[in-house]
């Protein structure tokens, strides 16, 4: 049961079959309807959803853009962050379903583009952040949102459409973690890990530099908290040692260094214009990556030694 904070049509979170739940002497719905306008009312809508999920029986899902699960300077200033860390605190499983997640957002601008929110996210305990790079991921996503019986999940989705990805899978991805693009004899000279729309991205650059001699490995990590929980076994598996970790994400880098060697994202708010020159304009391009993972690649090359998984360290 759950709705939209007045973005159903562009969260996409309503069914055709779907019944408002309204009186029925309004015409536009029953008490037996499933789905709730809240308005533009995000932290009444949190508010709402821990009551229903304290309440039992109901799985309540809610949707709104990215930027307004954070405490903002928005236009339509977002109230949701105290709601969601309740969630979290009390374990009550609620999924937000937050749309408009990145730069890619667009014509908007900084004040809806949520740089800065996927650190904080990732940083409540027992909350689980998911960044989706395509269809099957996404299933993915919701598949373990509704096993965690204990936990609130966030699904962050693009604005802008997205291919499936090839070798992308729901089995794999439910993991938290996987490798997406592997070598043929298991000698990379890079590994690029990254999330949602940016998967793509390196997709692209890892095209450019295999034609350069650069082999290059592809690992995306669409939930830090449930990739964490996988056997150590595992995630050495994924993050095998033996050559250097970039990270590349349209976010803030902070948090990354737990999973990379360097990392390239925004150090600044984003811009308004079409996605693809904003993306154009902060090098996350494909030929602007392949270049920075090429110095990369060179300087640990340059710098010799062993070069360790960065999921290796001492506590």
């Amino acid at each position: 049961m759950g709705g939209s904070a007045d973005l159903t049509g562009s969260n996409l979170t309503r069914v055709k079959e779907a019944v408002d739940f309204q009186p029925p002497s309004t015409g536009l719905g029953t008490y037996a309807g499933t789905y709730i306008r809240y308005g533009v009312r995000e932290h009444a809508m949190g508010a709402i959803m821990n009551g229903l999920a304290a309440y039992g029986g109901i799985i309540p899902f809610g949707g709104t853009f990215l930027d307004c699960l954070h405490v903002t300077l928005q236009n339509f200033v977002s109230y949701a962050a105290g709601a969601l860390r309740l969630s979290a605190l009390s374990q009550h499983q609620v999924i937000w379903v937050a749309t408009h997640d990145s730069i890619g957002l667009g014509e908007d601008g900084p004040t809806h583009q949520p740089v800065e929110v996927a650190v904080h996210l990732r940083a409540i305990p027992n909350l689980h952040f998911w960044r989706p790079a395509d269809g099957n991921e996404t299933a993915a996503a919701y598949i373990v949102a509704m096993k965690a019986r204990h936990t609130p999940s966030v699904i962050a989705l693009s604005r802008q459409n997205l291919p499936n990805l090839v070798n992308s899978t729901v089995e794999h991805a439910v993991k938290g973690g996987y490798v997406l693009h592997d070598v043929a004899d298991g000698k990379e000279n890079l590994n690029i890990v990254s999330t949602g729309s940016e998967i793509q991205i390196a997709v692209a650059a890892a095209e450019i530099l295999e034609k350069e001699g650069i082999k290059t490995r592809i690992i995306s990590l669409p939930c830090w908290e449930v990739f964490d929980a996988q056997p150590k076994e595992y995630q050495l598996e994924v993050f095998r040692s033996g050559s250097p970790y970039l990270s590349l994400e349209a976010y803030s880098t902070t948090g990354w260094q737990k999973y990379s060697h360097e990392s390239y994202g925004l150090t600044a708010w984003g811009a308004s214009g079409p996605f693809d020159k904003v993306y154009e304009k902060f090098g996350l391009t494909g030929s602007n990556v392949a270049a920075v993972a090429k110095k990369v690649t060179e300087f640990y090359q340059k710098k010799g030694g062993e070069v360790i998984s960065p999921l290796l360290h001492a506590i």
